[in-house]
């Protein structure tokens, strides 16, 4: 079945339990990796002031659909594994849990829920820059790691414009890439909630009408403000535009962090494949690569034998023969963060996944790669119910949207590790079947070792 099909068939069959992934096998912890499950928290304050669309107050956050479809639909894709290979690396979680940020404490408004895997960088001063909130983009400040505080200054608006063809509908800030820490690069995950814009989409529901593409945003005030082009530069956008009938969900989405090797910057971004006349795409992580992210029309796709894929913008022109990438990794769903370890030169990656076949218990799992194209088989390193979850049998918080920062990176943007880490991750929590505005930002230390 295509790749397509499948996430269709998902679509359809919502209220169903999810199937595993073809083949697959469980998930053996590196004996130096300690997996530990996340600590139940007890109940946190109720949020004050308008109620946020994950609480019923408004249109749909990406948090609890979009995560919980999109990411399974990938995990079918997902070829059979063969059996373990020896770990590259392995992480060690060494400390408990500080709080970064509390929603019912730090919040200028409703709008500021963690909704993304944390992004940083260092501007000209050397103070830090982090985003990772929600449409309504708000980065948190200070001069290092350990010392942030939200900014209530909007960065990055969005528009909810009803043109499919605008690109401004909600956007999140969910990569960076700065050289000189003034001029900033951006890359959104941008959806077109087509449900919400009467005679765009004639299903009526979010994810039969979701249409998803990364654009390009840029700042040159050391990322205080972001603006785009108009319309946007589109990144990575499917081969077709928005259509009135279309019935699934579809597009590019959740690119990681941007990471720098020689000359070269790459970042990972999902898709849900599509099957068209000349152009069969396959559900999973593309692998996309560029020489100077300051121009987002130079970054190309993976296709097996070379970067040379390029996903322009439908409305500006059509292709007979769209490109289609290769997909990579073992990963069942986005990657929250790649980040390359300067002792060895090996990649590291975290995401989360859903128990099943190939993953033995839910929660944070990484895996190591020599060349960004070729990974290891993932490792748990934090157990607990994640966003893939049914948060109907959660029994504590969720965990979601995890990254790895280490506070004496050498590069301006947060793109290197030595021994040792911070692993970020938001915290939802949950009333009921519903998965509440109420989610906070934690850091825990990691420490990280490489084998020749």
């Amino acid at each position: 079945m295509a790749a397509m099909d499948w996430a269709d068939w998902i679509f359809r069959r919502w209220h169903a339990p999810l199937p595993p992934p073809a083949g697959g096998h469980g998930v053996y912890a590196c004996p130096l990796a300690r997996a530990e499950r996340a600590a139940p928290r007890g109940s946190l304050p109720p949020r004050q002031g308008k109620p946020s669309a994950a609480e019923g107050g408004g249109r749909a956050s990406r948090l609890d659909r979009v995560a919980r479809w999109l990411a399974p639909a990938l995990l079918l894709a997902l070829p059979a594994r063969a059996a373990p290979d020896p770990p590259l690396s392995a992480l060690t979680l060494v400390g408990p849990p500080t709080l970064i940020f509390k929603a019912g404490r730090d919040a200028c408004d409703g709008a500021d829920v963690p909704d993304a895997s944390a992004r940083a960088f260092r501007d000209a001063s050397g103070a830090v820059a982090l985003y990772g909130m929600h449409y309504r983009n708000r980065a948190l400040r200070g001069p290092d790691l350990g010392h942030l505080k939200l900014d209530c200054t909007v960065v990055l608006e969005s528009g909810e414009k009803s043109d499919p063809a605008a690109y401004d509908d909600r956007s999140w800030i969910t990569a960076t890439w700065t050289e000189d820490g003034v001029r900033v690069a951006a890359l959104l995950h941008h959806e077109y909630q087509a449900n919400e814009h009467p005679g765009r989409c004639k299903a009526g529901t979010y994810m039969a009408c979701w249409y998803n593409t990364i654009t390009a945003a840029a700042s040159v005030d050391g990322g205080r403000s972001f603006t785009r082009k108009t319309p946007p530069v589109v990144v990575a956008a499917a081969p077709f535009r928005q259509e009135v009938d279309q019935g699934h969900h579809r597009g590019f989405f959740n690119p990681s962090n941007i990471v720098a090797d020689g000359r070269w910057r790459y970042f990972l971004a999902s898709t849900t494949g599509w099957t068209r006349p000349g152009s069969d795409q396959e559900a999973g992580l593309c692998l996309f690569r560029s020489d100077d992210p300051a121009d987002p029309t130079r970054w190309r796709a993976w296709t097996g034998t070379g970067f040379t894929a390029a996903f322009p913008d439908p409305y500006l022109a059509t292709r007979a023969s769209p490109a289609t990438c290769r997909p990579v990794g073992p990963f069942p769903g986005p990657v929250g963060a790649v980040v390359r370890h300067r002792g060895s030169g090996a990649w590291i990656a975290v995401f989360m996944a859903k128990a099943g076949e190939g993953f033995a218990e839910s929660g944070f799992y990484w895996t190591s790669s020599r060349d960004l194209i070729t990974w290891d088989t993932p490792r748990l390193l934090v157990a607990g119910a994640t966003l893939y979850d049914d948060p109907c049998t959660a029994r504590s918080p969720l965990i979601a949207y995890p990254s790895l920062l280490d506070p004496d990176a050498t590069g301006r943007n947060f793109d290197d590790v030595g021994d040792a880490a911070l692993l970020t991750y938001a915290s939802l929590r949950v009333e009921g079947c519903t998965i509440t505005s109420d989610r906070d930002l934690f850091r825990r230390p990691v420490a990280l070792r490489v084998w020749p």
